[in-house]
């Protein structure tokens, strides 16, 4: 057995035996203390010496967690703790303080406190000792929100501080306060950490809203209908930030698609075209990232045709066929009739001018992309059964009719002023013989009018 050895064994021994038969004893208020790298430390103990022990009896009282040939080495003496240690005893309350400033990694361990008499070679320890660890991060800032504008940042250490401990804060890493807890406005992106005041220990790590979510698309190449295609939504935040995905769709509000950081589409579609965006949110705040195009190349979907002005035509006449398809990248437009291998036209507009009966036939339209085609239904364009010459009679006859009937009866008014007013110079029969000959003639020119009307009319009546 080694010499150190052998003093630790001799040293438990005597320790249970002077305890039990002398009654000395050490109380520690606690026996495992943990403590931020670079802050304060307290360690405290009361002793009992036995009776008949005067405290002129003691010699020395120290901590120490080393040993060196059998004997315990004091704080104050170890140059590892040099300018750190600090004793605060009292013989009246027999009670002793153990005061490490700036703790460092390397004080873990565990202390004792001994004590000393006049007698060579007489001490007594309090063991087991306390146990103290020192961490690395025991600082952490919590988040509690105050009200709809201000949060309330509290600084916390995982381990047991002194009562005296301080603590400071930094703002983007400025100090600007001393105290346990800080006021800042929600939505704030700065950096806020705390720390041990007098510690050259590291802080707690900085707490801060969300940046603007960046968006990536993977793959990046270009998209096809039915390929996978993933979505990662990304930002800097403390506490982390939690993310949420939108599809917006034309003016109405934004559509919710998602509360994960990937959008995942298993098998894009061409419905899935359109702006994405994401937001980030913690505590601190909200961001929305920029918005994304997403661009999906697809074949052209079923064509629609349209006529215009209509596809019952006249000879003569002019018509406009519109085809239009749904498509990425745009589709090209060929134009066929029915029975027909060689195309009539090329574009998304065929207009036909001069209309005549060769003309009238089955119509359709090609739409074709590199993704694929698709052709358009048939549509119908034929000649009306009714002549230009026969439709404008038609239009214009009544018009006619109105006109002449018109013309008669003033010239019949005319005729009748005129013959009134010569019957005043004539005698009293010569009148009665023009009133009579006069009646007839405004019956002849109502059967006149009535005879005029058009026999094709009358039977279109019948």
């Amino acid at each position: 057995m080694s010499p150190s050895a052998g003093g630790l064994v001799v040293f438990l021994l005597s320790v249970q035996v002077i305890q039990s038969q002398d009654g000395w004893g050490v109380n520690y208020d606690e026996t495992d203390v943990c403590a931020a790298k670079g802050s304060e430390v307290d360690i405290i103990c009361d002793y009992t010496p036995p009776p008949g022990i005067d405290p002129s009896d003691i010699k020395d009282r120290f901590w120490f967690t080393k040993e060196k040939d059998g004997e315990p080495v004091d704080l104050r003496t170890d140059s590892e703790y040099s300018g750190r240690v600090n004793y605060t005893c009292n013989s009246y309350i027999k009670s002793c303080y153990l005061i490490i400033t700036d703790v460092r990694e390397s004080d873990s361990a565990e202390y004792k406190f001994t004590l000393m008499t006049n007698k060579p070679g007489e001490k007594y320890t309090g063991s087991p000792g306390v146990t103290l660890s020192v961490t690395d991060s025991g600082l952490q800032v919590q988040v509690r929100r105050s009200d709809s504008t201000w949060l309330e940042l509290t600084c916390h250490s995982s381990c047991v501080l002194s009562d005296r401990a301080e603590y400071v804060w930094y703002k983007n890493e400025r100090y600007i306060e001393t105290g346990s807890s800080l006021l800042v406005s929600s939505g704030s992106t700065d950096r806020y950490s705390c720390n041990l005041r007098g510690s050259s220990g590291r802080g707690s790590p900085a707490v801060y809203g969300p940046q603007r979510p960046s968006v990536s698309v993977s793959p990046s190449a270009e998209m096809l209908e039915g390929d996978s295609v993933t979505l990662t939504c990304s930002t800097d935040a403390n506490p982390a930030a939690n993310y949420t995905w939108y599809k917006q769709d034309g003016t109405s509000d934004p559509r919710l698609l998602s509360e994960e950081p990937q959008l995942i589409f298993s098998s894009i579609q061409s419905s899935d075209f359109g702006w994405y965006f994401c937001t980030a949110e913690n505590q601190l705040g909200r961001k929305t990232s920029d918005f994304i195009l997403i661009r999906v190349k697809y074949g052209p979907q079923r064509p629609s045709v349209s006529a215009s002005p209509s596809a019952e035509m006249l000879e003569g006449d002019s018509v406009t066929l519109t085809c239009s398809a749904d498509a990425n990248p745009a589709a090209n437009y060929t134009w066929y009739k029915e029975h027909e291998d060689s195309p009539r036209a090329s574009g998304q507009i065929f207009t036909i001018t001069d209309f005549t009966a060769e003309h009238s036939g089955n119509y359709y339209c090609e739409a074709q992309n590199e993704m694929g085609r698709s052709n358009s239904t048939l549509l119908l364009i034929t000649e009306s059964g009714v002549d230009r010459t026969t439709m404008i009679f038609h239009i214009t006859r009544w018009p006619l009719l109105v006109v002449m009937l018109i013309l008669l009866l003033v010239f019949c008014l005319w005729t009748r002023k005129k013959k009134a007013v010569s019957s005043t110079t004539e005698p009293h029969e010569s009148r009665e013989a023009v009133e009579m000959d006069l009646h007839p003639e405004c019956e002849d020119l109502s059967d006149m009018a009535a005879q005029r009307e058009d026999p094709e009319e009358q039977e279109d009546r019948v």
